[in-house]
């Protein structure tokens, strides 16, 4: 799940940032309003954290904006204010629910969760190709009845490979897809990170070429593998 956090206090924005990358979510971090409404409206993202108080356009006014625009992105507001009136107006805004600063990372982890579960029924919480299966709520892969210990960077990639299965990515798109800011890999590693995934999937039983490599082109799922 990709996550948009659109903050501008870095000490609440950067530790959530990172504990939700620990959590194997993609994350992206837009520090004001005008980037984060641009960011927004890429249509990149399954959930936006948005604060109230933004510098440049404030975050009811991102939410209308986007509202208006057609986006149906789950919003979870976030603000130091605890007055009724103010959770009202988010809501009416067009925010999907509202936590109020401080707030514990668990809580706010618990209703990320909450908020996919209800407002994106139409996705596959489990993705499955034969033997294969991946729980996109909890980010656990298996082969039959094997676990298989994924990194968060090979998870993304398994995820991605199975909601497009027999479909060849090169390096860009792949990049395109499951990478945000600066920290971009190179062609070695993601040769890397393929080349491991396929180990730790043959040490659970999975064929050689569950993931196959198309020459010149780029990588796949091999759906007649599974």
């Amino acid at each position: 799940m990709k996550i948009l956090i659109i903050e501008d206090d870095e000490r609440i924005a950067l530790p959530v940032k990172e504990e939700l990358e620990h959590q194997r979510y993609l994350v992206e971090l837009a520090l004001e309003g005008r980037t984060g409404l641009e960011l927004a409206k890429s249509g990149q993202y399954d959930i936006i954290l948005l604060d109230l108080m933004l510098p440049q356009i404030d975050g009811i006014s991102i939410c209308q904006a986007l509202r208006e625009f057609g986006s149906t992105v789950p919003i979870l507001m976030l603000t130091a204010r605890t007055m009724k009136d103010d959770k009202i107006l988010g809501l009416d805004a067009g925010a999907d629910d509202y936590l109020t600063k401080p707030f514990d990372l668990d809580e706010l982890s618990a209703r990320l969760r909450a908020l996919s579960r209800r407002l994106a029924p139409q996705k596959k919480s489990v993705l499955s190709c034969g033997l294969l299966s991946v729980n996109t709520a909890t980010c656990q892969a298996r082969y039959g009845d094997t676990a298989v210990e994924v990194t968060p960077t090979e998870y993304r990639l398994l995820a991605h490979f199975m909601r497009n299965p027999d479909t060849v990515f090169n390096r860009e798109s792949l990049i395109e897809r499951l990478w945000v800011g600066e920290d971009v890999p190179g062609d070695e590693a993601i040769k890397t990170h393929i080349k491991t995934l396929r180990k730790k999937l043959s040490a659970a039983g999975a064929p050689k070429n569950l993931i196959e490599t198309n020459y010149g082109f780029g990588y796949k799922l091999n759906s007649a593998a599974c």
